[in-house]
Formats: C-alpha cells, structure tokens, sequence
C-alpha cells in the first residue's frame, strides 16, 4: 500500500539474520587470527547495504557484544556522530582485531576527533589501545606529516618495536614503512631499521599479499 512505513528490523531479528549467516568453516579459519565469528564479510556487508545509515540501531547492536553485530553496527554507523569519549570507550571494548580494525578504519580516521584520540591512544601500556594509536600515526604520516616529528618516530620504532607484542608490532611496522615509502629523507634509515629488527619476517604470509614494510633482509618498497 502506498505510503506504508516500514519499520526498522529490531536488534533480535538481526542478530536471527547473522546467525543464519554462520558458517564454520568461517569461523574456524577467523580463530586462527584472534576472530571470534564466522560470518561471511560479503554477506554481511549485503545486509548493511539494505540498512543504510541507523545510528541508533548501530548502537544497540554494539551493546551486544557480539562481534558479527558491532561489525555490522561499525557500517550502518555515522562516524561524525560520536564524540571522543564514546570512540575511547568503544576501541577499550574491541578485543576482536577484526572489530577494532573496522572501528579504526571506517569511524575513527572519519572522525573530527582522529587526530585527538591518536594522542591518547599513541602510549597507551594496552596493546590494543596502543596499536590504533600507531595505525592513525600511519594515517597521518601519508596523508598530513606537516607537525609529526618523524624522526622521533624512527627513534621510537628502533628502540620499541623488536620486543613490542605482536599486534603493536605490526602496527609500528606498517608506520615504519610509510614513513620510508612517503619520505624519501628517512628512507635510508627506515630501511636500516627494517633490514637489522628483521621484524615479522617469519610472519606466515605468501610473497603475493605481504604488505609493502621492512619485514627482512629485503624490504619490500
């Protein structure tokens, strides 16, 4: 009927849909990198599409807890609508890597408050704090260096980053390498860095999906 208003799925409906979604295979294969769900992203993505933009939904599906949910609730959310204590609070929540990269990559580099929070969270002592910390410094180095003393950076790296667990590792390391990928002056250094800390070298990847960073004898930039 014309002019018939559609009400929003509820939070329970949702979470029926996602868990029709489960896959093991999914799952077993997300456990091994620290996932705890085994939803297929296209999938998921699929339903976020119909959604669109629910800001309030998305905020009942973080509660949740469930980390299909809150990816999903990261995709149908409007980045500019949370303030910095609530970024803050959801990245302390996000243990899953999968949530705290979408949160990370699709809300908080959106956000007004990016720059802010990469202050905060830069020295955080968790790990995971930390890390977000050093993926919006990368962020920075390539697409706003004027104000980073970069130097300072390299020095931290050398002295941190070879006993750093892993996940912060691999964040200072992605920051390594874009600092000698975007900025010619530091790349000899970087590369020295990279070439002697050997970090994630043995890191079990195939040649074809390494990410462009100094992880051996011959860094791939």
């Amino acid at each position: 009927m014309a002019g018939t208003t559609v009400e929003p799925p509820t939070v329970a409906e949702l979470m029926a849909e996602l868990a029709e979604l489960e896959d093991p295979k999914i799952r077993e294969v997300n456990v091994r990198h620290g996932d705890d769900h085994g939803v297929n992203l296209t999938r998921l993505r699929a339903i976020a599409k119909r959604l669109k933009i629910q800001q309030d939904l998305a905020g009942e599906l973080w509660e949740t807890g469930d980390s299909a949910a809150r990816l999903l609730a990261i995709l149908i959310s409007r980045p500019k609508a949370f303030t910095r204590d609530t970024l803050d609070t959801m990245l302390r929540e996000a243990r899953v890597p999968k949530v705290q990269d979408w949160l990370v990559n699709y809300i908080v580099k959106k956000s007004p408050h990016a720059d802010e929070l990469r202050v905060l969270w830069f020295d955080d002592p968790d790990q995971v704090v930390a890390s977000a910390g050093w993926a919006l410094t990368s962020e920075r180095v390539v697409k706003k260096p004027a104000g980073l003393d970069l130097s300072a950076l390299l020095d931290t790296i050398e002295v941190q980053m070879q006993d750093a667990p892993e996940r912060l590792q691999w964040a200072m390391n992605t920051c390594l390498a874009q600092i000698g990928i975007e900025h010619a002056e530091y790349r000899a250094r970087a590369l020295d860095i990279g070439e002697r800390l050997k970090v994630l070298e043995d890191y079990p990847t195939s040649p074809a999906v390494r990410p462009r960073s100094p992880r051996s004898g011959s860094p791939r930039w």
